[in-house]
C-alpha cells in the first residue's frame, strides 16, 4: 500500500476568512449566538418603533395645526399640580365649547413652527412644562372667564408656594389635644382647651404671600380643613387667530370684577349728577330732585298768598273821599251832647281860665 506523505502547513501561509469564521463559529458557545441575535432583533424593533413614533408625532402636528387654523382662539394654559382627577371633569364640562389637548413641550413648539405665521411665534416662549392647548371658537377672555368658574379648591402640599396670604382664624375646631398641640405651638397659634377640644384664641398668617409650604404647616391645614389654593387650568396666553394678537397675563375672577364694575358705576353716576349730565340712568334723579324742591316752595308759598289777601281786604281812598269823611266826623263830634267827664277834661286843661 502506498501511504501519503501529509505536508506541514506552514506558520507563514494566510488563512482564509472563510477557515476564519468557522473556526470563531466554532469556537462560540450557543448561548453567545442566542444573546447577539437577541440584540439584533431589538435593534431592529426600535427601529420600527422610532420610525412609528416620528410618523406619530407628524400626524398629531397636522392634526394639530389644522385645529387651530378652523378655531378662533388657542390658549396654552399650565396643569401644574392638577390632580387628574380635577383634570377630568374639567375636560367633562368644556366639551362642547373647547378642546384640551395635552402633548410634550417638543410637540407644542413643533406645531407653532408649523402654523406658519410669524404672529403666533412669541407664544414659544409661554409654552414650559405641564402645559396644554386649549382651541376653542369662543372669544379668549370669554374661554378664560369659564376656565375661572371651574377652578375648585384644593388642600396645601409641601414646597409649595402661597399665593396669598395663609391665615388661620380663630374659633372652636374639631381637633382633639395631643400631637396637635406641639404642632400649632410651633407655628406660634395661641391655643385653648374647650369641652375636650381645641379653640384657637387669635387669628394667626402662619405664611405669607410668596413663601413656601413647610411639611407642618401643610398637615395643620389638611388637618384644620384649610384649602388656600384654587385648581384648575391656569391661562398662561391667548392667541387669537382671526385677529393675528397675543394676550399674556390673564387673571380673570368673575366676582371681584363685578365688585369693581358696581364700585366704579357707582362713582361714575355721582359724578354725572354732579355735572348735571341728562341720561337715561339720571333723569330719574334730577326728577325727584326737582319734585323735592318744588314741595318745599308750595310750603313757603301760602304765607305770601295771606300777605296778599290781606292788601286786598283794605280798599283804597280817594282824596276826594278822605275830606268828606273828615267833615262828617267834624259834624258828627259838634252835634254830640258834652258829658260830664268831657266837661271836667275841658276844664283840667284851661285852668287859667277859671282863675281869671
Amino acid at each position: 500500500m502506498k501511504t501519503g506523505i501529509i505536508k506541514p502547513i506552514s506558520e507563514n501561509k494566510p488563512v482564509s476568512d472563510k477557515i476564519k469564521t468557522k473556526l470563531t463559529d466554532i469556537s462560540q458557545k450557543p448561548e453567545e449566538k442566542t444573546t447577539e441575535n437577541k440584540s439584533l432583533m431589538n435593534k431592529d424593533k426600535l427601529k420600527k418603533q422610532t420610525k412609528e413614533t416620528h410618523k406619530a408625532k407628524a400626524e398629531t402636528v397636522t392634526k394639530l395645526v389644522e385645529k387651530i387654523k378652523n378655531a378662533k382662539t388657542l390658549m396654552i394654559v399650565s396643569i401644574k399640580n392638577l390632580p387628574s382627577k380635577q383634570f377630568q371633569s374639567i375636560k367633562k364640562s368644556l366639551r362642547g365649547k373647547a378642546l384640551v389637548k395635552v402633548a410634550k413641550k417638543n410637540i407644542m413648539l413643533r406645531t407653532i413652527k408649523e402654523f406658519r405665521k410669524e404672529s403666533i411665534l412669541p407664544l414659544e416662549k409661554q409654552i414650559q412644562e405641564n402645559c396644554a392647548f386649549v382651541i376653542s371658537d369662543i372669544e379668549g377672555f370669554e374661554l378664560a372667564g369659564i376656565l375661572s368658574e371651574e377652578k375648585t379648591p384644593a388642600s396645601a402640599k409641601s414646597g409649595q408656594i402661597a399665593p396669598e396670604d395663609i391665615e388661620v382664624k380663630a374659633g372652636p375646631t374639631s381637633l382633639v389635644p395631643g400631637p396637635a398641640i406641639s404642632e400649632l405651638g410651633a407655628l406660634g397659634i395661641q391655643i385653648a382647651i374647650e369641652e375636650g377640644k381645641i379653640l384657637i384664641k387669635a387669628p394667626k398668617v402662619i405664611i405669607r404671600k410668596g413663601g413656601e409650604i413647610n411639611e407642618g404647616a401643610a398637615s395643620i391645614l389638611q388637618k384644620l380643613d384649610i384649602h388656600p389654593f384654587n385648581v384648575g387650568l391656569e391661562p398662561l396666553a391667548i392667541y387669537d387667530t382671526q385677529e393675528e394678537k397675543i394676550y399674556s397675563n390673564i387673571k380673570i375672577d368673575s366676582k371681584e370684577v363685578v365688585e369693581d364694575l358696581k364700585i366704579c358705576a357707582g362713582k361714575a353716576l355721582g359724578f354725572a349728577q354732579k355735572i348735571l349730565y341728562y341720561c337715561k340712568d339720571t333723569i330719574g334723579y334730577f326728577i325727584g330732585k326737582a319734585n323735592v324742591e318744588c314741595d318745599a316752595l308750595n310750603k313757603l308759598a301760602p304765607s305770601e298768598e295771606k300777605v296778599e289777601e290781606k292788601k286786598e281786604e283794605k280798599p283804597v281812598e280817594k282824596k276826594g273821599e278822605k275830606e268828606t269823611n273828615e267833615d262828617q266826623t267834624t259834624e258828627d263830634s259838634s252835634n254830640k251832647p258834652i258829658t260830664d267827664i268831657e266837661e271836667d277834661k275841658i276844664t283840667n286843661k284851661n285852668p287859667n281860665k277859671e282863675e281869671k
